[in-house]
């Protein structure tokens, strides 16, 4: 997912989210030690400082060096914030670290998420919180959804699968946690959008930008470039109807460390 607007849309997208709520539900409180596991560009990070106060401390860790060097400049006037380039799968952060750790929107691409789970458990501390938050299924709630559009969306699904992503992981969570060992494990079902009539300007660009940095790994599954970005103004065309339903969901996934 990389395209010259996706660091724009990663921060619209955690903007427009009621995610200071997911924050407090699964646990996170003043004086946390925090690892936002993915961070992208740093606004849950950001969000998570707030909420953590003078007493706690933030650390984003991200795969992609571009992210890490936006969310530094941003935020070298805050002492209790620090970003690292790591893989999310092997950080390399302190055994027992942590007090809340969290991932948003990251466990889709991993097709070892079990190792990243792994990883996530092992830099919390006992009776610390583990949170992964993910997509299920987005892209196919819409009303009405013609079924030539809904074979082309598929279509996009099959070579992003190809790939070792994963459109369903959010219902996989809930297994991988009790599996893991992690105790108290709770599901919340939030809204990624929910567009009832036409969508608004920034679910479009969510949805345009998307499309763009997609465009090297789907276009082949429609025979050519040309094909697959007429799929793509199809379905915005599909968004912008007013008289239908489009919605998505996050399944937040939490757990405790023993």
């Amino acid at each position: 997912m990389e395209s010259q607007g996706e660091s724009r849309r990663l921060l619209e997208q955690e903007q427009s989210q009621d995610t200071r709520s997911v924050l407090h539900g699964t646990g996170l409180k003043p004086g946390d030690r925090v690892l936002d596991a993915g961070c992208g560009p740093g606004g849950i990070a950001e969000l998570m400082l707030e909420l953590v106060g003078e007493g706690g401390h933030v650390t984003g860790v991200d795969v992609h060096a571009g992210r890490i060097a936006e969310a530094q400049a941003r935020n070298r006037h805050r002492p209790q914030l620090e970003f690292l380039q790591a893989d999310v799968r092997a950080c390399g952060l302190p055994t027992g670290s942590f007090d809340y750790v969290w991932s948003q929107y990251v466990f889709e691409y991993l097709p070892d998420r079990q190792v990243a789970l792994a990883e996530l458990i092992r830099v919390t501390r006992p009776g610390g919180r583990v949170v992964v938050s993910d997509i299920d299924g987005l892209g196919f709630q819409n009303w009405p959804f013609p079924e030539h559009l809904r074979q082309g969306t598929q279509r996009i699904v099959d070579a992003l699968e190809a790939r070792g992503f994963d459109l369903y992981v959010g219902r996989k969570l809930f297994s991988d946690f009790r599996r893991a060992g992690l105790t108290d494990v709770r599901v919340h079902l939030v809204p990624f959008y929910l567009s009832p009539g036409a969508a608004g300007a920034r679910l479009l660009r969510d949805w345009e930008t998307r499309f763009d940095a997609l465009a090297p790994v789907a276009a082949p599954a429609f025979g050519g470039l040309a094909a697959y970005q007429a799929h793509c103004q199809e379905f915005l065309s599909m968004l912008a109807d007013p008289e239908g339903l489009k919605y998505a969901v996050t399944l937040v996934t939490e757990g405790t460390k023993l």
